[in-house]
């Protein structure tokens, strides 16, 4: 597997001081699963009273892992609960003997903690099609219960990491009703990233006290707008996998899916959906494509997500080109409907084109420093209708070509 040597330019400058949440503790060890001398499983445990909810790929090649936490996550069982996270390994087309390394881990956990295992989840993430060296795994279940702390959170986003250049974490603190409400969350993702219904591996905790179906519905809807609104390659992994805990530690009640918690929720899922984008294999580039004027919602995500998508468009962004003809070729190829004649582009509050020709105003120059620019924007006005959307992608580099060139090696 190729090693990163580098931080993404886009990285934030520096990992964020996370809430502590009460009721979740965190611990790492190295277990050789893929890499050398650096920690590679990941153990979360929950309180007692803890309610879960999850959104998984919907890829038809998903992993023993993904069908295991589906087939969890929707009993309403509130005893404590522990996450086991192994990197270098995605456990996925793997067979039976996939299943049997996930029912090997995840009732070797809940002996270790002495839970059920029902209520032991579990993700892998690396290499599809390589067995996975579970007892690698069971073997450090001791020492991972013996490191257990809440302190430990940045810990566990290093430990959850493959190509990813830097660790990924977000969290927000509010009042709710005179008392203090925190939300903290990790994630992992570089490549392999159009999501659909989840995103690479996220995990998310709060000390609010949430029933798991409105907690459930939070998050699917949410997800919508955070996490399946970004794209790196156009492939959506075998592994995706976003788990949300409730421990009710602060004794707040959320009782529906509206208002303050909720926004700061969203505020959370989005900061990590970007730092994922930010930390896409190769990337110089962040980019956020909006498109307006759509006839139906479902029509704008389609022509952003056909924008973002596009070799052409990410390589002319790497290039810093500024040809908007590739916007207008992936408009056109995208399936929705639209009218060349009533369009208009925009790179920032530079108007590009409109009216199916090159806006009389629009200087090349203009174009080109814009392009220079590490965050970029693309507007796109079809002019048929009232509805939009917004995805975040980055360019294409040849730093992705080394990184999955060698991935395996």
């Amino acid at each position: 597997m190729a090693k990163i040597s580098h931080i993404s330019p886009l990285a934030p400058f520096e990992f964020p001081k996370l809430p502590v949440v009460g009721g979740v503790e965190f611990s790492t060890v190295a277990a050789g699963i893929k890499y050398q001398d650096r920690e590679d499983v990941t153990l979360v445990r929950l309180t007692a009273g803890t309610t879960i909810a999850g959104v998984f790929t919907k890829s038809s090649t998903r992993s023993a892992p993904v069908l295991d936490c589906q087939a969890k996550i929707s009993q309403n069982d509130e005893t404590g609960a522990a996450i086991l996270v192994n990197a270098g390994n995605a456990n996925a087309f793997t067979g039976k003997k996939g299943l049997e390394a996930t029912d090997a881990v995840t009732s070797a956990v809940a002996a270790c903690l002495k839970l059920p295992q029902n209520r032991v989840f579990s993700s892998s993430t690396g290499v599809i099609g390589e067995l996975l060296p579970h007892e690698r795994i069971t073997s450090k279940l001791n020492d991972l219960r013996e490191l257990l702390s809440e302190a430990s959170i940045r810990d566990a986003a290093e430990g959850i990491r493959t190509t990813d250049t830097f660790a990924k974490g977000s969290g927000k603190t509010l009042d709710i009703a005179g008392k203090t409400v925190s939300i903290a969350g990790i994630a992992k993702g570089s490549g392999m990233i159009a999501p659909d219904m989840a995103t690479m591996l996220v995990y998310i905790f709060t000390d609010a006290r949430v029933e798991q179906s409105v907690l459930q519905s939070m998050l699917s809807e949410l997800t919508a707008l955070t996490f399946n609104c970004i794209t790196v390659d156009s492939d959506t992994s075998t592994s995706d996998t976003l788990l949300l805990a409730a421990t009710g530690t602060s004794d707040v009640h959320i009782s529906d899916g509206s208002g303050p918690f909720r926004d700061a929720l969203h505020e959370v899922m989005l900061d990590l959906a970007h730092q994922v984008v930010r930390d896409g294999e190769g990337a110089t580039k962040f980019l956020e494509i909006k498109v307006c004027g759509a006839r139906s919602q479902k029509d704008a995500k389609t022509h952003a997500m056909a924008i973002a998508n596009s070799p052409l468009v990410k390589t002319a962004a790497a290039g810093e080109d500024p040809n908007w003809g590739r916007v207008v070729m992936a408009i056109g190829k995208s399936g929705a409907e639209a009218d060349r004649d009533l369009l208009s582009i925009r790179f920032g509050d530079i108007l590009v084109a409109e009216n199916g020709w090159v806006s009389a105003d629009y200087q090349e120059d203009d174009g080109v420093n814009y392009m220079k620019k590490q965050n970029l924007k693309i507007s796109v006005d079809l002019g048929i209708g009232e509805a939009s959307a917004t995805v975040w992608t980055c360019d294409l580099t040849h730093g992705y070509i080394s990184i999955n060139a060698d991935y395996r090696s």
